[in-house]
């Protein structure tokens, strides 16, 4: 009978994979962890820069929802009101989401390593394309645009409030379309089921109910309007077909490349 691998056998096994790649190998599936690395400072540099502060007028914005029948601001902010026992799990979800999104990059990075170049991939390009629509649309949320909507992450926050009251720095990420919040829950989604769709189909699904969530969430906390969430859904659609568009071009070079290589 061949032994169970221990626990304390896994920890090393994982790390020597996770090592296993260099940095410029052809045939390694999982990327070297200093090109890793690399890449998310950068993402982060990037999102660090300022942008422009968000415009305290969202009145263009609110008369469309209206058009649309999509005007639900005020109703879901009162939600919580009428509820209390949801503020504090709201307000955690809508503050620790960022722990998901590394918890996720580090597994499938770890259990995936197949899938992770392009989750990761699609995770950079929704960054890098989320910024030219800061500075294009910088929007107030409805937390200070919307007269009678309480802003309960700040009432409530485990942060102490900071990212409520940095408007007029030009640094709130959080007040601009589309909705990151949104957008960074959905990729978690996606990268999961990406990861899990073919050994585990059905449970691949389950992932999405933590965008789902953050949606209800960022719209009871007052901190974006549907048309944001609509944004972001729009925003990693994109960004999966620009990252669909560079793997076949890859793929393509690749092809090229090997067959000039052996051509008589």
């Amino acid at each position: 009978m061949i032994p169970r691998p221990t626990a304390s056998g896994r920890v090393p096994r994982l790390v020597a994979r996770a090592r296993s790649a260099p940095l410029a190998g052809r045939t390694a599936e999982r990327p070297a962890p200093l090109v890793e690395v690399a890449v998310l400072l950068l993402v982060i540099l990037v999102f660090a820069r300022p942008h422009p502060a968000a415009g305290t007028d969202a009145a263009a914005l609110q008369a469309v929802e209206r058009a649309l029948h999509l005007d639900i601001t005020l109703a879901a902010n009162r939600w919580p009101a009428e509820h209390p026992v949801l503020i504090k799990p709201a307000v955690y979800y809508d503050r620790l989401y960022h722990l998901v999104i590394v918890g996720v990059l580090v597994r499938v990075f770890v259990r995936h390593p197949g899938d992770h170049v392009r989750v990761r991939r699609v995770l950079v390009v929704t960054a890098l394309l989320a910024l030219p629509v800061f500075w294009a649309l910088p929007l107030s949320p409805p937390r200070f645009a919307v007269p009678g909507v309480v802003d309960i992450a700040a009432e409530h926050d485990i942060l102490g409030g900071e990212a409520s009251h940095t408007l007029a720095t030009g640094r709130n990420l959080y007040s601009a379309m589309p909705s990151m919040h949104t957008a960074w829950s959905l990729w978690c989604g996606y990268a999961a089921w990406y990861a899990l769709r073919t050994r585990h189909p059905r449970l691949a699904v389950l992932p999405w109910l933590f965008p789902l969530g953050m949606a209800a969430v960022v719209l009871a906390t007052g901190n974006h309007y549907v048309l944001d969430i609509a944004g972001s859904v729009t925003l990693l659609l994109v960004s999966i077909a620009v990252v669909s568009v560079w793997d076949r071009l890859a793929a393509r070079g690749r092809a090229r490349r090997r067959s000039l290589r052996t051509a008589p």
